[in-house]
């Protein structure tokens, strides 16, 4: 059974920074795209940033310069750097991993920018 479990959110001042990481379970890591998404309240979740299994990087255009994405593949482990946190950035945080005809998604980490 696949299982993705984030952890780092919580509440911050704005400029400040965060780092979420998503820990993988169930042998999933190697050959997936990992990526995080975020969700505000009454809007779509959308691309916060993904990465391939050779470290090739997406990036949301409202993020870029301010976030990024890593992975550790010893570790199974892919890591959110968040700089410069505006309240914008306020929603809940999802860790994806994609392959071929499989998604899956972890249970969402909070992160609220608010001074």
């Amino acid at each position: 059974q696949v299982q993705l479990v984030e952890s780092g959110g919580g509440l911050v001042q704005p400029g400040g920074s965060l780092r979420l990481s998503c820990a993988t379970s169930g042998n999933i890591f190697r050959g997936v795209v990992m990526g995080w998404y975020r969700q505000a309240p009454g809007k779509q979740r959308e691309l916060v940033a993904t990465i391939t299994p050779g470290d090739r990087t997406n990036y949301g255009d409202s993020v870029k310069g301010r976030f990024t994405i890593s992975r550790d593949n010893a570790k199974n482990t892919v890591a959110l750097q968040m700089n410069s946190l505006k309240p914008e950035d306020t929603a809940v945080y999802y860790c994806n991993a994609r392959s071929t005809g499989a998604s899956y998604w972890g249970q969402g980490t909070q992160v609220t920018v608010s001074s």
